[in-house]
Parts: structure tokens; sequence; C-alpha cells
């Protein structure tokens, strides 16, 4: 049992510890860098153009091959694989799409399927009673509006229920080669933000960025080397940035503890 303390002389006052928190602070004057996962500010927009050209320079020898990682066959099945992988890996959407286009091979066929079985089929991709109505719906318009083929304009396809930017924008860059936009998925969006390309806080408007920063013939490709750099080193939790080719002019760099400025 602890000895119990002695209680203190009459007229005295206990001076109390000072209470101590399990967090450290930076001496006055200097202010704690963000978390490891925290974006920097963005940079300046006098500095964002010169900032692009060396990231398309790294990305271009990083990964210049960068491609789609959505197992496909057609625009069809590309879309619908697109729809799918909303809050779901590719790598998931890759294992449930060869049963699902066994069994409802174009788009007469979604279009017709039964919801339940539908459904059963991409379970796994998760919100599956939300994306078997999607997919669905999208289907149908594809078979009686389109004539079974899947739209070749941003317009149209913006028509189909499931689909907004981010997935016209895949369809029409990997399925048919047209440069009509920039993907953002939730990989563009962390790296070109850390990266100090854009500050803005929806996708549309760091599309808005991105476009304006770098040249249409690269933006089919660049969506999917910023896909790659985010899955394989500027991943969301903690990034590599030991291994990132970027971390000498990074803003959001923490190899050495700070931002590199």
């Amino acid at each position: 049992m602890a000895k119990a303390e002695a209680p203190a002389p009459r007229g005295t006052t206990r001076r109390r510890a000072p209470a101590t928190s399990a967090r450290r602070t930076r001496p006055t004057g200097k202010p704690a860098a963000p978390a490891p996962n925290d974006p920097a500010p963005a940079l300046p927009r006098a500095e964002r153009p010169a900032q692009a050209g060396r990231v398309l320079t790294v990305l271009l020898r990083a990964w210049p091959d960068a491609n789609c990682s959505l197992a496909h066959r057609n625009a069809f099945e590309l879309l619908v694989s697109t729809i799918l992988s909303a809050q779901c890996t590719d790598e998931r959407v890759n294992m449930v799409t060869p049963k699902l286009f066994a069994r409802y091979p174009g788009p007469a066929e979604m279009a017709t399927a039964n919801p339940r079985s539908l459904e059963a089929v991409i379970r796994s991709t998760g919100f599956f009673r939300n994306k078997a109505k999607s997919v669905r719906a999208a289907a149908q318009l594809v078979a009686e509006r389109h004539g079974g083929k899947v739209p070749r304009s941003m317009d149209e396809l913006l028509q189909l229920p499931g689909v907004a930017r981010k997935t016209a924008n895949v369809v029409l860059g990997t399925a048919y080669g047209v440069a009509d936009g920039v993907v953002v998925d939730t990989h563009v969006f962390r790296v070109s933000r850390r990266l100090g390309l854009t500050g803005e806080e929806t996708p549309e408007k760091v599309e808005a960025d991105l476009m304006a920063l770098f040249p249409r013939d690269r933006w089919i490709w660049l969506s999917h080397a910023f896909i790659q750099h985010g899955r394989r080193i500027c991943i969301a939790r903690r990034p590599l940035c030991e291994e990132c080719p970027m971390n000498t002019f990074c803003p959001s760099n923490r190899v050495a503890g700070e931002a590199v400025r």
C-alpha cells in the first residue's frame, strides 16, 4: 500500500505540479508540422504551372505505362465496372465481374436482370442495392436510347444513372480515347492536393485545376499515373515519402519532418 501523503501545514497552500500532456509541443514561434497524411496548403497559383511540369516529368519516368486497372472487354463492361468501383477497390470489382458478365453479357441482358440475382452477384462490392439499381437503369438507357452502344459524349454519359464526371471520364478516355477531362478519384484528389497543385475541396473543382495545368494530350494517362502513385507511394494514411521520387519538391513531404518549400 502506498504511504499516505502528510497534510500541508496550516496557512500554506500546496503547489500543484503542472499538468502534463501526452502530446509534445514545439517551441514558441515554430508551429507543429501537419500530420503525415494531411496536405500542405496549396501552392500560390503563379507557382503551380512550374510544379505541374516537375510532377509530369517524374510521373512519366515513374509510371510511363499507367493504364486503367479495371478488367473489361468493351465500353459497356468498363461502364458497369466503373460504377461498381465506387467505395470499392478495383481488385474486388475484377473478382466480381467475370461472373457478372458471363450471366449478363450486354446492356439488354443487364437491363432485364432480376434485381435480387444481380444484387447477389455484386454484393461484395458494397452498396450493392444502389449499385444494382444504377447498372440496371444505365443498361436500360443504353439498350433503348443508344441502340446498345455506350455513348461517346460527356453530356450523354452524364444522363445515365450512376454516372458522374469521374465515371464518364474513365469510359471516354479508356474505351474511346477521348480526352474530355481528368478522372478525379480518391487517389487523384489526395495526391494532387498533397503536391500543392490545388486546394479545392470537390472533385469537380480539382479536375478543373488539373485540366488547366496539364496538356490535354496527357489527361487520360495522367489520371492513371496519379492513381498508381497514390496506390503505391502516396498512400492515404501513411505516405511513403522516403521512397517518393517527388519528395524534393512536394510541399507535403515529411522525410525530414518538415514540409518542403
